[in-house]
């Protein structure tokens, strides 16, 4: 048996998700990676066709596991400037009918390896969200303090990208991923009830064999999906057990 006080968050694997059964709702804002994106290849060296498919999305699995109602606030090569600026609006996801208990964030890719925009910092987080500065941290606080507007009380997850060696990333890449993965923990002291989902650090590496079992292409397959699946719930879990449980007792909470 592990002492919890010894435990790490993907310690314990939960089947069901464990306590991310006491979000009733939750919306998940991502890309190709949190849409359940299947890769066609085809042809060898003919283009390849990308599928988003919520039904096998980790998002979803995520919900048949918990029983928990789980939105996909989420499009392939989606960024955080195109959520803000066009994306959201489109879909009615600012919608307070659509409001949601908790928010897991899982966005960086396309921002900043495929559209090199800048990482920035908290500092270019204003009070009012309509006056953040344009780059990555402050589109990405800019979701954060629209949806805390909409649903109060809600509880946000940013999300860390997985480490990936070469050759499957570059080394700037590399970097940008590191980069990301502090602006995450500094977001997280930043705003109230925000706690990161490190899959960079507690997560498996995403090296040549992870790519055999759990990839086709550059994207996930169905197991692949699941697996995140099984580990962002589980890390929820361990969250709620360590952190917000734990900040509730101590405040005198029920």
């Amino acid at each position: 048996m592990i002492d919890i006080r010894d435990e790490q968050p993907l310690d314990v694997i939960k089947d069901d998700g464990g306590l991310t059964s006491i979000f009733r709702t939750i919306a998940v804002i991502g890309d190709s990676l949190a849409s359940g994106d299947l890769e066609s290849i085809g042809v060898p060296g003919e283009p390849r066709d990308y599928h988003d498919i919520f039904d096998i999305s980790w998002p979803q699995y995520l919900a048949r596991m918990s029983g928990t109602t789980v939105y996909n606030f989420t499009r392939g090569n989606m960024t955080c400037r195109e959520y803000n600026n066009s994306f959201a609006d489109e879909k009615g996801f600012w919608d307070k009918a659509k409001a949601a208990d908790a928010y897991i964030i899982a966005l960086g890719v396309n921002d900043l390896d495929e559209f090199h925009q800048e990482l920035g910092s908290i500092d270019d987080i204003d009070p009012d969200w309509h006056r953040n500065r344009p780059t990555f941290a402050g589109d990405y606080a800019k979701i954060i303090r629209r949806y805390k507007e909409i649903s109060p009380g809600a509880v946000f997850f940013p999300v860390t990208m997985p480490v990936e060696p070469e050759p499957f990333v570059t080394p700037e890449w590399a970097e940008n991923h590191a980069a990301h993965q502090k602006l995450m923990y500094d977001l997280a002291d930043f705003f109230t009830d925000t706690y990161v989902i490190d899959l960079a650090k507690y997560g498996p590496p995403h090296d040549a064999e992870f790519h055999r079992l759990f990839y086709t292409g550059g994207h996930l397959n169905n197991a692949g999906y699941y697996l995140v699946a099984k580990m962002v719930g589980s890390y929820i879990d361990f969250i709620v057990r360590h952190c917000i449980l734990r900040r509730g007792a101590a405040s005198g909470n029920k």
